[in-house]
């Protein structure tokens, strides 16, 4: 049986909701900025609007036979919802954080793009892989690619006298990735100083690495910054 449009439109408003929610939630259990109520309005929103395009193509169908076209406004929110996104990517140091929640965005847009033309099943399926993704990759990624954070790494020596491949050997040991190393001396007081940048896991403990960089030289100052 055929549901009436008011029904039908109410249907689809109720399932942009939960499926805004249920990405919100999978946000919120990873402490980001993004959350339930920003995804649930955006999903609400975007089902909404793509309900009153196809009314629209609709009633301009009836009145002016040809001329309807459901994806104008659709088309619209895929331009627009990709500023909206953009504010969720941060720079924090020497890290970009919000990617993936900038991508969330889109896709809940899309998801409630898709419910408001009545693909629940489609949107169904594909609101289970995204889900299913992002938790199983999560642990993927944080087994076979820790080091995903990039830290900056301070070293000053007292004297010149440091074995520089040692170091690095010593620092890689310790679960570290070296991306770029620079180097400076104070040939006055014959300080060695070395910048790394180094790829670390997002929880780590640099207490070890400082005992072991101590063994290797006279080691006056160590700091750890993003």
């Amino acid at each position: 049986m055929e549901l009436d449009f008011l029904t039908e439109s109410i249907i689809k408003v109720i399932a942009g909701a939960v499926c805004g929610g249920l990405m919100g939630l999978e946000r919120k259990t990873h402490n980001q900025v993004i959350g339930m109520r920003t995804l649930i309005l955006i999903c609400i929103s975007s089902t909404l609007l793509s309900i009153l395009s196809v009314y629209m193509a609709r009633v301009n169908e009836i009145s002016i036979p040809g001329r309807g076209d459901p994806t104008r406004i659709a088309a619209g929110v895929v331009s627009g919802i990709g500023f909206l996104g953009g504010g969720a990517i941060m720079k924090q140091g020497l890290n970009i954080r919000g990617l993936t929640s900038a991508a969330i965005i889109w896709t809940v847009s899309a998801f409630g793009l898709a419910i408001g033309a009545g693909l629940f099943i489609q949107v169904g399926i594909a609101l289970a892989m995204v889900l299913l993704l992002l938790m199983l990759l999560e642990k993927l990624e944080s087994k076979y690619f820790p080091a995903e954070r990039t830290k900056s790494l301070h070293l000053c020596f007292e004297n010149e006298i440091v074995d520089i491949k040692k170091l690095r050997e010593t620092i890689t040991s310790h679960g570290l990735i070296v991306a770029d190393m620079n180097m400076s001396r104070i040939i006055k007081t014959r300080q060695l100083i070395l910048h790394y940048i180094v790829k670390a896991p997002i929880e780590y403990d640099f207490s070890h690495l400082l005992s072991s960089i101590e063994k290797l030289g006279s080691l006056s100052e160590f700091s750890v910054t993003d």
